[in-house]
């Protein structure tokens, strides 16, 4: 089966009215992932034979009851990538939606159809998954906000999971505020601690040297570095490619074995069928040893220690949340499965160690969005928020 690109990002689409006056999300529209059950809608996890499988729910994620309790209205359930297990944003199944910013390139996954769904405006949040980087990769590529909250912090009932240990629920919008109120509803549980009136930002030299977005991010260094409010601290000796190639490892493989005990029975039983490339990570996730679980975890343990340090010594780091622009459509299977692992070098910092990430959007090609990354403390997802308004003021 091919890939074929599709101009709707919707598997079903309501058309409710817009509702809420007086409450905190009045007014506002929501893409929900098909990931998320409602209650009398079947939760396809972007795979027909998943659906067919499965009886359709009779309960409503209670991530989605929260937001329509505070006044959104739900507009759709959207594509995402079969199981979520994939950064590209593509589905043999029910196709992969345009990118609004440039069609020739992938849009994004696993949160590719509520990404899409907010960057054309057919949605104002866009509600998605992040366990390897599917809420901050499709915000990177569609030019839009997109935060990864603090793992365990929200809910993953009533949802199609895919790793637990990395599972995030997310969300990604057209601006910093909407996803802030947002957050206000749903990071009830967080503390709102102010932030200090000196504020140290962590980055990495090499790689931002090594993204294409390297010159509009040391403009950001170079613009912030005269405020009196920030200090720089240089932390490559930690982040650095070298390092983080060893913990993307450790985390495929700890994702690998988690995706296995969650869905390798069903798997087995029913035979489904997947994309060549999804079809072949999930073989590969059988193949996962206790041998090997055991030194991804010591690794895991190892790096947890070293972000600790990381974050007594600054209180947010600055880095690239991609590579650089989407990949094109077109790119070869070679290709895109280096630059994958070269993308989960950089978005398995958050994801190892349970942190909230941040996406900015940097506008600087409009047909070519890219942009760069706020990672905080963990459960410090308030503090992320207030600092990035901050931020962008100063950028």
């Amino acid at each position: 089966m091919q890939h074929k690109s599709v101009s709707s990002p919707y598997i079903l689409k309501f058309t409710p009215p817009l509702r809420g006056e007086g409450q905190p999300l009045a007014q506002l529209s929501v893409a929900v992932k098909d990931l998320f059950h409602i209650a009398g809608y079947p939760t396809t996890a972007g795979n027909p034979d998943w659906c067919s499988t499965h009886a359709i729910p009779k309960t409503t994620s209670p991530i989605v009851t929260a937001l329509q309790n505070n006044g959104a209205s739900i507009v759709g359930k959207t594509i995402t990538d079969e199981l979520a297990y994939s950064l590209n944003g593509q589905n043999i199944h029910y196709g992969t939606p345009i990118n609004p910013r440039n069609s020739a390139l992938l849009p994004g996954g696993s949160s590719s159809g509520s990404a899409v769904a907010v960057a054309q405006g057919s949605a104002d949040i866009g509600l998605g998954t992040d366990t390897g980087g599917s809420i901050r990769v499709p915000a990177s590529y569609n030019g839009l906000f997109g935060l990864r909250p603090s793992h365990g912090v929200l809910s993953t009932e009533h949802m199609v999971g895919l790793a637990p240990s990395f599972d995030t629920v997310g969300w990604m919008t057209r601006d910093l505020v909407t996803l802030s109120k947002v957050a206000n509803v749903l990071l009830t549980a967080l503390e709102q601690k102010p932030i200090g009136q000196i504020v140290r930002l962590g980055y990495s030299r090499e790689i931002n040297s090594a993204c294409a977005q390297q010159s509009s991010i040391n403009k950001v260094l170079d613009t912030t570095k005269t405020k009196a409010s920030l200090t720089w601290v240089e932390l490559s000796s930690v982040l650095n490619f070298s390092n983080l190639e060893e913990v993307a490892g450790a985390f495929r493989t700890l994702q690998g074995a988690e995706i296995w005990a969650t869905h390798g029975q069903w798997i087995e039983k029913h035979q489904p069928t997947f994309a060549a490339d999804i079809a072949a990570r999930f073989e590969w996730c059988r193949g996962i040893t206790p041998k090997q679980q055991h030194q991804a975890l010591t690794i895991q343990h190892q790096f947890k220690q070293q972000i600790d340090k990381v974050f007594a010594l600054v209180d947010f780091v600055v880095l690239p949340t991609t590579p650089g622009r989407a990949p094109a459509l077109n790119l070869n299977d070679a290709d895109l499965a280096r630059y994958r692992n070269t993308l989960l070098s950089m978005t398995c910092i958050a994801g190892m160690a349970g942190l909230p990430q941040l996406h900015l959007p940097l506008q600087e090609e409009l047909n070519e969005p890219m942009g760069i990354s706020i990672i905080g403390a963990k459960y410090h997802d308030h503090q992320l928020l207030e600092f990035a308004k901050t931020f962008l003021d100063l950028m």
